[in-house]
């Protein structure tokens, strides 16, 4: 007999995949097939899984199914990003944005329809938040972007919409689906998750998934975070830096990834720089120095080339990698900070992001 809401297959890892097949009278390995079918081979109608019995794919057809998100936009920029515009079935709309770099590429996905978190200086934030993604919305990108770039993306990073780590559980079971052999078969070193510093889920983080870490820092002390990145107020940096070195600490490989957008005039001075060597020290770091992307209605400006570069030239003397990341996509707004898709407010109006006003001709 038909269910009457169909599982969708798409929000099921390798385990709870088997754990289902074995529900209807199957296999485990027959999970493990159609988890191959779906992610590795891009099949998601069950009359061409040949390798599972009619009998099977008839229950299939009667109680599963694979729900994607659907590309409603494609927006190619001219140095070679592409972002998609996918629309979840509920009608709310997300980002995801594919960046080239040679034999690299990089998908960033979105975790959330929008973000609570309030940075001052993002424009995801000024849209509001309105829920979390399922396993599926968040792996659906992974599988969108395979089909259409004709091959898996060698990393994948978790800094598109959203707080990864307010979202835990459909997160790690997305980014195990990232590594599993039979889906995308990307390497620890290559799923990246970037959070803002939500301290106690960065903890638990470590116990149950081995993946890369990223931290939106943006600043050298308490008092700067708290106005830049407003959950500093709740985890301050004397408890999201001790929970960082945890993170890395089993794995002479590995490094934080600082991320630290260049505000003119805010956080851009010697004076930042010399703070957040000693913030750091004992800390296996990388800083990312990322020049602010604008958006309608910021006060902020990017800070002036030669003053990142004073910047950068401090932290590598004292030994801290730095790398200024190129600006990607800022033209079709896929640049970091820039994504704001479509949100709707729990009545389902659309709440319209300030990009959005501007287009439209709603505001200056």
């Amino acid at each position: 007999m038909a269910s009457d809401k169909p599982v969708n297959l798409l929000d099921l890892d390798r385990k709870a995949m088997e754990d289902y097949f074995t529900s209807l009278g199957a296999k485990p390995f027959h999970g493990r097939n159609v988890l191959k079918w779906i992610h590795k081979h891009g099949v998601t109608d069950f009359g061409q899984m040949t390798d599972l019995s009619k009998k099977l794919r008839a229950s299939l057809h009667a109680q599963a199914q694979v729900r994607l998100p659907e590309i409603v936009l494609e927006q190619p920029s001219l140095d070679g990003t592409v972002k998609w515009v996918m629309e979840l079935a509920d009608g709310q709309r997300i980002e995801t944005v594919y960046i080239p770099d040679g034999h690299r590429s990089t998908v960033c996905v979105s975790s959330q329809v929008g973000c609570a978190l309030d940075c001052s200086f993002c424009s995801t934030a000024r849209q509001g938040f309105n829920r979390n993604l399922s396993v599926g919305e968040i792996i659906g990108q992974v599988w969108h972007v395979t089909r259409r770039m004709g091959k898996p993306p060698t990393n994948v990073v978790l800094m598109g919409m959203g707080e990864p780590l307010a979202n835990f559980a459909p997160v790690v079971r997305a980014m195990d689906l990232m590594q599993d052999d039979l889906a995308y078969m990307l390497s620890k070193y290559r799923v990246t998750i970037s959070t803002s510093g939500i301290v106690p889920n960065l903890y638990r983080l470590r116990e149950v998934s081995d993946v890369s870490l990223a931290v939106s820092l943006h600043a050298p002390d308490n008092e700067l975070r708290n106005e830049l990145v407003p959950i500093n107020r709740k985890y301050p940096l004397e408890t999201l830096i001790p929970a960082c070195r945890a993170f890395v600490r089993n794995d002479k490989r590995r490094k934080v990834t600082w991320e630290y957008v260049m505000l003119d005039g805010v956080n851009d001075s010697l004076g930042h720089a010399r703070a957040l060597i000693r913030l750091l020290e004992g800390t296996p770091s990388k800083m990312n120095l990322i020049p602010f992307n604008p958006f309608p209605g910021t006060d902020y400006r990017t800070s002036p080339p030669e003053r990142i570069e004073a910047f950068r030239q401090k932290l590598m003397k004292a030994g801290i990698m730095a790398i200024l990341r190129k600006t990607r996509g800022d033209d079709i707004d896929a640049a970091c900070g820039q994504l704001v898709g479509k949100v709707q407010d729990r009545s389902g109006r659309t709440m319209v992001s300030l990009r959005q006003r501007q287009l439209q001709g709603l505001s200056t």
